[in-house]
């Protein structure tokens, strides 16, 4: 008996000697598979002085120390999840951090498309203001058309009233104006002459004649020349055709810009036919 639960033996020969209590805790002991937990306690009986002998208990601790195995379980757990937890809170504060940089970066990206937008603002009311300079432009420019077209009608129908042949000449002596009259007299279309030069034109008329009058109203010498010239129609006709060359100048009059000559069919004289 004096080896169970533990050895007694030591514990009752220490008790005896120090003549003080003695505890042994959590002593194991198992029974038929059963496992229990036993506190064993010796005290020592003290009579006049002298110890008579030794008083040993046994207390059964097994649903203490299963509650205590449970607590450090618990303890481990609580330990464990309070990791964790720490750890989750260092990565929300890592995330929170990421948020916070994430919010200024947003915040100044809505800066720059604040002023993007201001930009794209200023630069659309300057695109309307521009617009509306050049529909103002284009009305400008249509009522010009306008008015240059009606000249030129008016000086379509001048040119074509006229009874005469009309040819507009440049300084180097190009075609710019060749009217209906011109067409009947010589054959050509206006579309046929316009840039040509005068003098390279093959029609009926000897236009070499007329060198020396438009060298004339070009230099300025002369207001008018008249020259009477024999020619022959488109219609293969012999005819007498009077000839006026005047200087054409600039609006302000400071130069002369051309020369317009003005062909008239006259009728032939006696001494021409009797030649």
């Amino acid at each position: 008996m004096s080896y169970r639960p533990t050895d007694l033996r030591s514990v009752i020969d220490q008790t005896r000697l120090t003549r003080k209590p003695l505890v042994v805790r959590n002593v194991e002991w198992a029974r038929g598979g059963d496992v229990r937990w036993i506190d064993v306690q010796a005290t020592p009986l003290i009579t006049s002085g002298q110890a008579d002998g030794v008083v040993i208990s046994f207390d059964d601790v097994t649903a203490f120390n299963l509650l205590n195995r449970e607590l450090e379980k618990s303890n481990a757990e609580l330990e464990g999840a309070y990791e964790e937890l720490q750890s989750t809170n260092e990565e929300l504060e890592t995330t929170n951090e990421e948020l916070q940089s994430t919010v200024e970066e947003l915040e100044t990206t809505n800066e720059e498309l604040q002023s993007t937008n201001e930009e794209l603002e200023t630069m659309n009311e300057e695109l309307q203001s521009t617009n509306e300079e050049l529909t103002t432009i284009n009305d400008e420019l249509r009522r010009r058309s306008d008015e240059l077209n009606d000249v030129n009608d008016f000086m379509a129908a001048v040119l074509t009233s006229l009874r005469g042949g009309v040819a507009v000449l440049d300084t180097e002596l190009r075609v710019e104006v060749w009217n209906e009259r011109a067409v009947d007299l010589w054959g050509l279309r206006d579309d046929e002459v316009r840039g040509m030069h005068f003098m390279m034109l093959d029609i009926g008329l000897p236009v070499q004649s007329l060198a020396r009058p438009i060298r004339a109203c070009l230099a300025g010498e002369s207001e008018s020349e008249s020259v009477t010239l024999e020619a022959i129609n488109r219609r293969g006709k012999p005819i007498v055709c009077d000839v006026t060359c005047t200087p054409m100048r600039r609006a302000d009059g400071s130069s002369i810009r051309g020369v317009i000559l003005v062909m008239e069919e006259s009728a032939p004289r006696a001494a021409s036919v009797g030649a």
